[in-house]
C-alpha cells in the first residue's frame, strides 16, 4: 500500500485523494467545521466588545471614546492570529494546536503548559459562553433572571447530549443558528450605520447607568486593562488548529479555509459594532447587555430586537462546542503521550472521545455551580490560558521555519515571531490587570495542572516498567491452574460455572461461606447433602467464617492455596447472573461484587467473572 509523505511544514498536496473510508462522513467539511468549531470566537462579539465598555466606563464619556481604537488594536492581533494558525496547520496537520508545537520545538515542560492552558481555556470557554447566552435570554426576559443558575445547567446538558451523538452531527445542527446569527449581526450593523442615534432606548429604560460620572482622563493602565479584557473575544481562534483529525481530507486545506473565513467573520464583527458603540455613545447599563442597547438602536424595539437577542442567546450556548469539539482531541493527544488517562483516548460510535466530553460537561457544571451562573465573575479568568498557548505555539513555530527553511521561511518565521511578542505582551497585560478580579486562580491551577500531567506520566512509566514494556518478554508456558468457584445453592447458574471451570482449569474445586447462625448451617447441611447427590465430580469445601462476611473467607481459602502449592496459578471464577431488563439489576444482591472486591485486594489471584444472561420473555 502506498504511502503519501509531505515536507514538514509544507501546505497539504492538492494531489491528495479524498478520504473514503466508513469514517469519513463523521469528518467535518470547511462549514460544518466553522459551524462546530468557531462558535466560540464568533460568538465572543457579544460580551467582548461589552468587556471593553465595562473598563472604559470608568473614565466616565471620555473614556468610552477610546472604544473603536482598542477594539481595532484586538482586531490587528486577530489578524496576525488567524495567519500564525494556519502556518500552524500546515506544519501540523495532525491537531494539537500549541501542545504539538510546543512538544515538537520547546520541549516536554513548555508542551505541557500549552496544554494546561488549552484544558483551562476550554474549560471556561463553555461556562462563560452558556452564562453569557442565559444573560442574553434575561436582558430580554428580566423575570427569569433569578433562574438563571438553572437555565446554565439546562443549556450545557443539551449541548452534552449533542456532541454525544458525534461532532458532525453537532455541526449540522448548529448551521443553522451560525447563519442567522451572523446574518442578525451584519444586519444589526448596517441598519445602524443608516439609522440617527436615539436619545435614548427602551432596552435601557429604569435601569441605572454604569458610567463615571466625574472622570475625564483615560490613562495608558486604563487602556491597557480595557485591551486585557476586550481579547477574550480572541479565544476560540485556535480550537480549528487544535481540531484538525476532524476534517475531511484534505484536512489540513479545509481546516485553513475555516480558519481565514473565522478571522475575517470575526473581525467585521467587533469593528462594525464597536462603530456603533462610539456612534450611538451607548454607556454600560446594569442588567441589560451592550448587544441588547445596540439592537434596540439600530433597529428599534421591536421583533427584530428579540430575534436578535434570541440567536445572541442560542449562539452563546451552543458556542460551548468549540471546547466540546477541540478538547477531546486534545486530551486523547495527552492520553497517547501517557499525561492524562487512556481512557480519554478512546472513541465511541461517531467517533466521539465520550469520556472527554463527559468530563468536560462535569467540570463546566462545576464551575457554573460555583460562579452561580453569572458572566461577569467568570470573564477574569478567561483569555489567560489561551494567550499562554498562543505565545508557545508561535514561538515554536519561528524555531520550526529556522530549522526547515522551506520557500520564503523568514517571512513566515516574522510572522510567527510578530505574533508571539504580541501574545506575550498580551498575556502579561491580562493577568496583571485581571490578577486581583480572579486571574491569581488561573496562575495558581496552571502549574497544578501541569504537576498532574507529570504525576500520570510517571505513574505510566511506573506502570511500564513493570510490565516490560518495549522488552521482549519471555516465552509463555504452561503451568498447572486451580479453578476455584464460589457457589451459594445448586441452580443452573452453579452447573454453567463448573462447566467453565473444568474446561479451563486441571483442577477445580467449589467453595461455599458457612455462617455460624443455625439458620445458615442448616442450609450448609442442606447444600452439602445436595451436591453429594449431583455429584458434579468437583469437591465442595464449606468454609466457616465467624462473621457474616463472603469475601474475606474465600480470600483467606485462596491465600492457603498458593501457600501451599506456590507454583499453581490460581483463578477464581465468580457467576453472576446479568438480567433480561436494565431494572432488574436492581434485586441482584452484589455478592459477586463483594468477593471479586476482596481476592482481588488480598490475593495474587486472577478473579473471572461468569456472565450468564436470562432470555427475556
Amino acid at each position: 500500500m502506498p504511502v503519501l509523505t509531505a515536507e514538514p511544514g509544507a501546505a497539504p498536496s492538492a494531489e491528495e485523494p479524498p478520504d473514503t473510508s466508513p469514517a469519513t462522513r463523521h469528518r467535518l467539511t470547511a462549514v460544518t467545521g466553522l459551524a462546530a468549531l468557531s462558535l466560540d470566537a464568533m460568538a465572543s462579539v457579544a460580551y467582548g466588545p461589552e468587556a471593553i465598555v465595562l473598563v472604559l466606563a470608568a473614565a466616565g464619556t471620555h473614556g468610552l471614546g477610546y472604544t473603536l481604537p482598542v477594539t481595532v488594536a484586538i482586531a490587528a492581533l486577530l489578524a496576525v492570529l488567524v495567519a500564525s494558525y494556519r502556518q500552524v496547520i500546515a506544519a501540523f496537520p495532525d491537531g494539537g494546536g500549541s501542545y504539538a508545537v510546543a512538544k515538537a520545538h520547546l520541549g516536554r515542560r513548555a508542551s505541557l503548559v500549552a496544554a494546561a492552558s488549552l484544558v483551562l481555556d476550554y474549560v471556561l470557554n463553555v461556562a462563560v459562553a452558556v452564562t453569557a447566552g442565559v444573560a442574553a435570554l434575561t436582558s430580554a426576559f428580566p423575570a427569569l433572571y433569578d433562574d438563571r443558575l438553572w437555565l446554565c445547567l439546562a443549556v450545557l446538558a443539551g449541548i452534552t447530549a449533542v456532541n454525544l451523538r458525534g461532532i458532525v452531527d453537532s455541526a449540522r445542527a448548529f448551521i443553522a443558528p451560525t447563519v442567522v446569527f451572523i446574518g442578525a449581526i451584519v444586519t444589526l450593523i448596517v441598519a445602524g450605520l443608516f439609522r440617527d442615534a436615539p436619545a435614548s432606548t427602551a432596552a435601557t429604560a429604569g435601569h441605572a447607568s454604569a458610567l463615571a460620572d466625574d472622570a475625564t482622563t483615560v490613562g495608558a493602565l486604563l487602556l491597557l486593562k480595557a485591551f486585557a479584557s476586550g481579547c477574550s473575544a480572541l479565544t476560540g481562534v485556535e480550537a480549528i488548529a487544535n481540531a484538525v483529525p476532524t476534517f475531511r481530507a484534505p484536512a489540513a486545506r479545509r481546516a485553513q479555509h475555516a480558519e481565514v473565513v473565522l478571522g475575517a467573520l470575526l473581525g467585521v464583527m467587533l469593528v462594525g459594532l464597536s462603530v456603533l458603540i462610539s456612534r450611538f455613545g451607548l454607556r454600560p447599563v446594569e442588567g441589560v447587555t451592550v448587544l441588547a442597547q445596540l439592537a434596540d438602536a439600530s433597529l428599534g424595539h421591536n421583533a427584530a430586537f428579540y430575534v436578535i437577542q434570541f440567536a445572541t442567546m442560542v449562539l452563546l450556548g451552543l458556542s460551548a462546542n468549540t471546547s466540546f469539539g477541540g478538547l477531546p482531541v486534545l486530551l486523547k493527544l495527552l492520553a497517547r503521550d501517557n499525561y492524562v488517562p487512556h481512557v480519554f483516548g478512546l472513541k465511541a460510535d461517531r467517533q466521539v472521545h465520550r469520556h472527554g466530553v463527559l468530563a468536560l460537561a462535569a467540570v463546566s457544571a462545576a464551575l457554573l455551580v460555583f460562579s452561580g451562573g453569572d458572566t461577569n465573575s467568570l470573564v477574569p479568568l478567561f483569555a489567560i490560558g489561551v494567550f499562554v498557548g498562543f505565545t508557545l505555539a508561535q514561538t515554536g513555530m519561528v524555531i520550526h521555519w529556522r530549522a526547515a527553511r522551506g520557500p520564503r521561511w523568514a517571512g513566515k518565521a516574522a510572522l510567527n515571531g510578530l505574533g508571539a511578542a504580541l501574545t506575550g505582551a498580551s498575556a502579561i497585560v491580562v493577568t496583571a490587570t485581571k490578577f486581583r478580579d480572579g486571574a491569581w486562580l488561573i496562575a495558581l491551577a496552571l502549574p497544578l495542572l501541569v504537576a498532574a500531567f507529570v504525576c500520570v506520566h510517571r505513574a505510566y512509566a511506573t506502570i511500564g516498567e513493570r510490565l516490560g514494556v518495549g522488552r521482549i518478554p519471555r516465552a509463555p508456558h504452561r503451568e498447572r491452574s486451580l479453578i476455584v468457584v464460589p457457589v451459594s445453592s445448586l441452580t443452573r447458574l452453579t452447573s454453567e460455572a463448573l462447566t467453565a471451570a473444568v474446561s479451563l482449569g486441571d483442577e477445580v474445586r467449589a467453595v461455599t461461606v458457612c455462617h455460624q447462625e443455625p439458620e445458615d448451617r442448616a442450609h450448609t447441611r442442606a447444600l452439602l447433602r445436595d451436591w453429594a447427590l449431583w455429584n458434579p465430580g468437583v469437591p465442595l469445601v464449606a468454609l466457616a467464617s465467624a462473621r457474616r462476611t463472603l469475601g474475606r473467607p474465600v480470600a483467606d481459602y485462596v491465600r492457603q492455596l498458593a501457600a501451599a502449592d506456590p507454583g499453581v496459578r490460581i483463578t477464581v471464577l465468580i457467576p453472576e447472573v446479568e438480567p433480561a431488563h436494565l431494572w432488574q439489576r436492581l434485586l441482584q444482591n452484589q455478592r459477586g461484587a463483594v468477593v471479586a472486591h476482596a481476592v482481588r485486594r488480598d490475593t495474587e489471584a486472577a478473579v473471572c467473572r461468569l456472565r450468564f444472561r436470562l432470555q427475556a420473555h
